[in-house]
C-alpha cells in the first residue's frame, strides 16, 4: 500500500485552547435533588425533544429496558419506577440519543485538520455518526464507503501483516457480553491475544491486589450488602459524580444504622449530603448527611492511612483480644504474624504526619472499626493509579481480613468500576494474558487453538506501534487517544499505523489522530431498537457487582446506515476467513441466541444466560463472596506487607492527581460546568492550596503552565487557570483529558501497569 504518513496531516491534540469564561462560586453542599432532576432534563429535552426523552429515562435501567450507558452500579433488585437512573446516567442517555447527526456531507465540508481545531466538548456535540466512513492515505477529508468495502480494507490490511501480533484490537467498557466475546475470538483466531483494553486504564490494580489476596479480582459484595453494612469506607472516589445512584445505596445504609468514612484529598459534594431524586419528601427536606467522618488525606498516602489504622486496632486487640475476628484468622488467612511483624517498624506519630489526617478523626475511624465486624471498602481511581497502586489496595484488603469482613453478607471488597460492561468485557475474555483453563475450552468448544503467548497491554500497544511494531489498530469503542497516558507520545504510535478503524457512535479526537488510513464506522447506541431478522433483541451486561442481565433498546436507531456491534464483529470476521473457519461468523453476527450458548460453554461462571438474563438478572460465581479461598496457597487468604511510597518531591513539585467535572464522563464532555466544586463555564482550571499559591507568588486566576519532568523529558499541559481549594498542602488537581499529556508513558502501577494519573509529580509556570 502506498501511503503518505498520518503525522503529515496537521492535526490538534487540544483544539484551539481559549477560555471560555470562568465563573467561580462555593462549592455547592448538597448533590441530586431538584437542581439534578432539572439539569437531567435539560439535558434529555435539548438532545431528543420531550417524547423521546420521556420515554427512553422511563425505560433506562427498568426490567425489559435498557442497561444506563454510563457506569456499571448495579440496578437493585427492586429499582424506582419513576426514575432508576442518575443525573449522569440522564446525561449519557441524551449524549448518546441525541438527535443532531453528521453524515458525509458533513465530512466533505470538514477536514480532519479543521475538526481537530475543536474542543473535545465541542466534537462531541457534533452528533450521531450515520455512514460507514474512509480517511485514505494522503487524504484530509473522510469519504462514504460501502460496508462490504470496509470488511474488505480491514481483512486485506489484516492479511498482508507479517504476523498476527502486528495487529491490536482494544475494548472500550461500553460494549456488551456478545460484542466483546465476538471480539475477543475473533483476535484469538487471527493469532495475537493483542487485547488492551480500558481495565488497564483504571480498574487493573484492584483486579491484580485482589487476585493475589482473595483468588479473584472482583469485588465481593452486592448491592443488598452495602444496605446492612455497619461501616463503609468509601476511599479515592467521587460517587456524587461517578457514580451518583451509588449514593441511594449509602442513604439506605444511613438509615439502617450504618457509618460513612469518606477517605479522598479533597470533601466531595456527593458524600457530604444529598437529597434523594426518587422520594417526594427527600427533595422536599434538607438532604441526608452521608459521611459521618471525612478523613482529608494527602494525595497518595492510603498505605500510611491504613498501617496507622491496623497499628491501632492492633494495640486495642492486644488489651481485649476481641477487636479481630482469630477464628477466621486461624482457619482461613495467611501472614498474620508477618504483617505484625511490619507494622512494629512504624512510628504512629510519623505515619499521621504523613496522612494530614488529625488525631481525633483517626481515633473516631478506629473507634468505629474495632466496634464493628460488617465492614465494606469501597474504591475507585483515586487509588487505582498509583506507582503503588496494587500495594494500596492490599493494605486495605488488610483490614477486612482481620476483621473477617470477607465471604458474609454485609461485609467485603467494593471495587467500582466506572464504564457500564467494562467488567463484563474482561468476564468474556478480553485481555492481553493467557488463561490455559480458558484456550482449552476454546479448542474443545470453537475448535481452533488460540495463541499462548500474552499479548500487549495498554503501555505496551502504544509503544509497540510507536516503535512500529505494530501496525493496525482496531478501536471497539472508547476515545484511545484521549484517555491513554502521555498524549503526544501516544498520537505518534497512533499516526505510526497503517490502519486504524474505529467503531463508534460518536466523534471524538481519536477519529482525528488516525493512521495513514483510517475508518470509522457507525454503530448502535445502548437505547436503540436492535433488529434482526424481524425480531428485537437484546444483549447483555455485568454490573459492578457481577451480576449479568440483558438490555434491550427501544428507541428507532438514528440510521438505517448504522450497524450493531457484533455484527459489524462477525462480518468482518466472515469477510476475513472468507466463510471458512471453525466459528460460523456470519451467522453469528445475526443470531445473538447463539452467541450466548457460545459464551455459556466457553467461559467459566456464564450458565443459561439466554433466560437466566431475564428480568434483572443472575450472578456469576464468586469464591470471595462465598468464603472460599481454596484457589490460593494453603487454600488461605492472604494477608500483605506493603512498603510506603516514596515520591522525593522537589521544593518546587506538586503532587497532581487528574479528577472528572461533573459534566463529564471518562473523556466525554457533556458540558462545561462542576457546579459541585463551583466551577462554571471553564475547564481549563488547577485547584490549589492556598498556602501553595501564596508560597509561589501565585494570584487568584493567574495563568499557569503545568509541567512534568520524568528522566529528563518535560511534558506540558498548557494555559490553566489558578483556583485556591480546600486541598491538602502540596496537592493539585485538574481535569482530564487535559492533563493527560503529563502522565509519562514509563511511569506506571507495579504488577498492573495501570498510569500513574493519580500521582503526577509538577511544577508551576507562570505565563
Amino acid at each position: 500500500m502506498s501511503t503518505t504518513p498520518a503525522s503529515k496531516r496537521n492535526i490538534s491534540l487540544t483544539g484551539d485552547i481559549q477560555f471560555t469564561g470562568l465563573q467561580l462560586n462555593d462549592p455547592m453542599e448538597v448533590s441530586a435533588g431538584m437542581l439534578g432532576v432539572k439539569e437531567a432534563l435539560r439535558h434529555s429535552v435539548k438532545e431528543m425533544g420531550i417524547v423521546r426523552s420521556m420515554r427512553a429515562l422511563l425505560a433506562m435501567n427498568q426490567e425489559e429496558g435498557f442497561r444506563c450507558p454510563s457506569c456499571a452500579w448495579p440496578v437493585p433488585e427492586k429499582p424506582s419506577r419513576i426514575a432508576e437512573y442518575c443525573e449522569n446516567g440522564a446525561k449519557a442517555l441524551a449524549d448518546e440519543a441525541t438527535l443532531e447527526t453528521v453524515d458525509s456531507n458533513f465530512f466533505q465540508k470538514n477536514s480532519v485538520e479543521q475538526l481537530s481545531r475543536l474542543s473535545d466538548y465541542e466534537l462531541n456535540k457534533l452528533g450521531r455518526l450515520t455512514v460507514p466512513l474512509v480517511l485514505r492515505p494522503g487524504k484530509v477529508h473522510y469519504e462514504p464507503i460501502s460496508w462490504e468495502d470496509a470488511y474488505a480494507v480491514i481483512a486485506k490490511e489484516l492479511k498482508s501483516l507479517d504476523y498476527p501480533d502486528e495487529a491490536i484490537f482494544y475494548t472500550s467498557g461500553r460494549s456488551s457480553n456478545e460484542a466483546a466475546f465476538l471480539y475477543g475470538m475473533f483476535a484469538r483466531a487471527l493469532g495475537t491475544n493483542n487485547m488492551p483494553d480500558c481495565s488497564n486504564m483504571c480498574h487493573e490494580s484492584s483486579g491484580v491486589a485482589l487476585s493475589q489476596t482473595l483468588g479473584i479480582g472482583k469485588g465481593s459484595v452486592t448491592v443488598d450488602d452495602l444496605y446492612g453494612a455497619e461501616v463503609v469506607l468509601i476511599v479515592g472516589q467521587n460517587p456524587g459524580t461517578n457514580h451518583p445512584r451509588m449514593l441511594a445505596a449509602l442513604e439506605k445504609c444511613k438509615k439502617n444504622g450504618g457509618k460513612i468514612i469518606s477517605i479522598n484529598p479533597l470533601a466531595e459534594t456527593g458524600l457530604v449530603k444529598f437529597k434523594n431524586p426518587q422520594k417526594v419528601g427527600a427533595m422536599l427536606g434538607s438532604g441526608t448527611a452521608i459521611a459521618d467522618i471525612h478523613l482529608q488525606l494527602k494525595i497518595n498516602e492510603d498505605i500510611a492511612l491504613a498501617k496507622l489504622l491496623l497499628k491501632e486496632l492492633v494495640a486495642r486487640d492486644g488489651e481485649t483480644g476481641s477487636v479481630f475476628d482469630h477464628n477466621f484468622i486461624q482457619s482461613k488467612v495467611a501472614g498474620y504474624q508477618a504483617l505484625l511483624t511490619d507494622l512494629e517498624q512504624y512510628d504512629a506519630t510519623e505515619l499521621m504526619e504523613r496522612t494530614g489526617v488529625g488525631k481525633e478523626k483517626i481515633t473516631q475511624t478506629v473507634e468505629l472499626l474495632a466496634s464493628k465486624s460488617n465492614i465494606i471498602i469501597c474504591w475507585a481511581m483515586g487509588i487505582t493509579q498509583h506507582k503503588n497502586a496494587v500495594a494500596t489496595i492490599q493494605e486495605y484488603v488488610n483490614i477486612l481480613l482481620l476483621k473477617g469482613a470477607i465471604g458474609k453478607p454485609f461485609a467485603g471488597t467494593c471495587p467500582v468500576r466506572g464504564h457500564s460492561n467494562v467488567q463484563g468485557d474482561r468476564s468474556v475474555g478480553i485481555m492481553h494474558y493467557v488463561s490455559k483453563e480458558l484456550n482449552q475450552r476454546i479448542t474443545d468448544h470453537l475448535g481452533f487453538d488460540p495463541p499462548t503467548v500474552a499479548g500487549y497491554d495498554t503501555v505496551g500497544a502504544i509503544k509497540a506501534m510507536h516503535e512500529g511494531k505494530a501496525k493496525v489498530f482496531i478501536c471497539l469503542g472508547g476515545n484511545f487517544v484521549m484517555a491513554a497516558s502521555d498524549t503526544a507520545y501516544t498520537a505518534k504510535a497512533i499516526q505510526n499505523c497503517r490502519l486504524t478503524v474505529q467503531v463508534s457512535t460518536k466523534l471524538n479526537r481519536s477519529h482525528l489522530v488516525t493512521g495513514e488510513t483510517a475508518l470509522l464506522l457507525p454503530t448502535f447506541g445502548r437505547s436503540e431498537k436492535d433488529m434482526k431478522q424481524g425480531q428485537l433483541q437484546f444483549l447483555t451486561m455485568e454490573s459492578s457487582t457481577g451480576k449479568v442481565r440483558r438490555s434491550k433498546g427501544l428507541l428507532q436507531p438514528v440510521s438505517e446506515h448504522i450497524k450493531s456491534e457484533p455484527e459489524i464483529i462477525g462480518m468482518l470476521a466472515h469477510t476475513y476467513f472468507e466463510g471458512k473457519h471453525s466459528m460460523p461468523w456470519k451467522a453469528l453476527a445475526f443470531d445473538y441466541v447463539a452467541i450466548r450458548k457460545l459464551i455459556d460453554k466457553t467461559i467459566k461462571g456464564f450458565k443459561d444466560t439466554d433466560q437466566r438474563s431475564k428480568g434483572f438478572g443472575y450472578y456469576l460465581p464468586n469464591n470471595a463472596r462465598a468464603g472460599d479461598f481454596s484457589k490460593l496457597p494453603n487454600g488461605r487468604a492472604k494477608l500483605t506487607v506493603n512498603p510506603l511510597p516514596g515520591h522525593e518531591l522537589k521544593e518546587d513539585e506538586l503532587l497532581l492527581m487528574t479528577i472528572r467535572s461533573h459534566d463529564q464522563f471518562n473523556t466525554t464532555i457533556y458540558g462545561l460546568h462542576d457546579r459541585y466544586r463551583g466551577i462554571y463555564n471553564e475547564r481549563r482550571v488547577i485547584f490549589l492550596n492556598a498556602n501553595d499559591m501564596e508560597q509561589r507568588g501565585i494570584q487568584k486566576f493567574e495563568v499557569l503552565d503545568l509541567v512534568s519532568n520524568y528522566e529528563g523529558k518535560e511534558r506540558r499541559a498548557e494555559h490553566f487557570l489558578a483556583i485556591p481549594y480546600d486541598i491538602p498542602e502540596g496537592n493539585a488537581a485538574a481535569y482530564f483529558p487535559e492533563t493527560n499529556f503529563l502522565v509519562p508513558i514509563d511511569e506506571f502501577a507495579d504488577k498492573s501497569r495501570t498510569p500513574i494519573s493519580k500521582s503526577i509529580k509538577i511544577t508551576l509556570e507562570k505565563r
